[in-house]
């Protein structure tokens, strides 16, 4: 079967390349009280994991850990918490545009301290297209979780009916209050 041709100018214009490698300023995203024991059993309920190194005292010094650690994506769910008194960006997104995809509008670029640039561009639906996540260390209660993003690289591909899209890669490097790497997220999303 044969792809249809390109249509239009290209998505990948000079303004579009010219974010690729613009970061955010770095942030705390553990705010406003650390890694601490209640949002942490919180966190393994909802993922169903019961793992007691994320919550027994006694078993979890028997570890290599030395004692309670966080299941290796918990870095990536604490920017995403909503602050106490602050809007929730889910209800917002979805009063502002019922049809809403659960990505974008859900926090904009250019809305406050650690948010990237707007990717330039007329390509407006936003698709998940995958994340990765690399784990080096595991937070551990007490710890504070700093986090700053980073457009790594914007592709353009042409899809089977010819339009083009752009694959945009997002790197988020989440390190401890002591500067040590713990997770690097790399988020692939496609704009349409």
């Amino acid at each position: 079967m044969s792809q249809a041709p390109a249509t239009g100018e290209s998505a990948l214009t000079p303004a579009v390349k010219a974010v690729i490698g613009a970061s955010a300023t770095k942030i705390e995203a553990s705010l406003p009280w650390g890694i601490e024991r209640e949002g942490l059993r919180i966190f393994t309920q909802a993922i169903m994991d019961p793992d007691p190194r994320y919550w027994d005292d006694e078993f979890a010094k028997t570890t290599k850990f030395g004692g309670i650690v966080t299941p290796p994506i918990y870095c990536t769910y604490l920017g995403r918490r909503t602050r106490p008194g602050s809007e929730d960006p889910v209800t917002r997104a979805f009063a502002e545009n019922p049809n809403s995809d659960g990505i974008g509008g859900v926090r904009d670029a250019d809305e406050g301290p650690g948010s990237l640039p707007k990717v330039p561009t007329h390509l407006k639906r936003i698709l998940n297209a995958g994340n990765e996540i690399e784990v080096r260390q595991y937070p551990k209660l007490g710890d504070r979780v700093f986090s700053q993003a980073k457009y790594s690289d914007i592709k353009e591909r042409v899809g089977k009916d010819g339009s083009r899209m752009l694959i945009v890669t997002t790197e988020n490097i989440y390190t401890n209050q002591n500067g040590e790497v713990l997770c690097i997220l790399r988020a692939s999303t496609i704009r349409r």
